[in-house]
């Protein structure tokens, strides 16, 4: 059984529908990051940049246990493992990692700044902050709708792969960081068909916190 030390984030939720789509056991360890438990030591000790989610996998390579940090290195290190949701032909492997890397790159790391400023009191720097990261968030919604058209997901034919858990994770919070699918149509449509998914309805609904 996997051990899955997390939080009610998007880069948790990541894993959890991960998990659930591949059918791997796991089991969740709450680290809640309000309270500033990611800088404990027993944490620290499996992810070394103090950041949810990670992992302990006690049937790792060779039969002996792997930590692995870092939402990204655990979808890699999970569809390695189950030989699903990575594709093997080098080609459609590129596309997942290109999207993998554009999620891990942009598409978090820049809804997370509007999230974070539209907790800031209000005045010129949370306008700014506001402003500034809300344009780079719609440009990659518009990145995405552009790629969405006329596919069913993101990197793959007839599956979803570890890229599009990566994406919806951060989808997923969409009305948080004021961003309406009525703008982004196509990318409304694959929010829907995977939402509609068992397993990733339990990967939702599975208590993270």
């Amino acid at each position: 059984m996997i051990d899955l030390y997390t939080w009610n984030t998007p880069n948790g939720r990541k894993i959890s529908i991960a998990l659930e789509e591949m059918g791997l056991a796991y089991k969740v360890h709450p680290v809640d990051i309000s309270k500033g438990q990611q800088f404990e030591p027993a944490f620290l000790a499996i992810s070394p940049n103090n950041r949810i989610p990670a992992i302990v996998d006690p049937e790792g390579p060779g039969g002996r246990p792997i930590s692995v940090f870092e939402s990204g290195a655990i979808l890699l290190y999970l569809a390695e493992k189950t030989g699903r949701f990575l594709p093997v032909e080098p080609r459609a492997r590129v596309e997942v990692w290109e999207w993998l890397m554009w999620q891990m790159g942009g598409f978090g790391p820049m809804p997370g700044q509007v999230h974070h400023f539209l907790m800031q009191p209000e005045g010129p720097a949370r306008d700014y902050g506001v402003k500034r990261y809300h344009t780079e968030t719609k440009r990659l919604y518009g990145v995405l709708d552009k790629r969405m058209a006329g596919r069913d997901f993101v990197a793959t034919a007839g599956e979803p792969s570890i890229a599009d858990f990566a994406i919806l994770g951060w989808a997923w919070r969409h009305e948080r960081h004021q961003v309406s699918f009525e703008e982004f149509p196509a990318v409304g449509a694959w929010y829907a068909r995977m939402m509609a998914r068992p397993a990733v309805q339990r990967g939702f609904e599975v208590a993270l916190s």
